[in-house]
């Protein structure tokens, strides 16, 4: 299936674009999805305890379920106040 991938700030800079498609399997997760990007851009990893996931603008956890055509965002840390 194709996902749309969406990137911001410094991980946006790491992968080189703040928009791409993702080619996975049929049934993947979320997580899925962060290790096949994380084996295409090893630095990712370094970033993977502050990395935040939406699917299709809500916010998930990597074992969530995945359908052609979602978008997923790699958001990296952000503080408000």
């Amino acid at each position: 299936m194709t996902l749309r991938i969406v990137s911001f700030a410094g991980v946006r800079e790491l992968i080189g674009a703040g928009q791409r498609t993702l080619e996975i399997g049929e049934g993947s997760s979320v997580g899925d999805a962060w290790n096949a990007l994380a084996r295409e851009f090893p630095k990712l990893r370094e970033l993977e305890r502050s990395i935040r996931l939406a699917r299709n603008g809500a916010l998930v956890e990597r074992e969530a379920p995945l359908h052609e055509g979602d978008e997923l965002a790699l958001m990296p840390p952000f503080g408000g106040g």
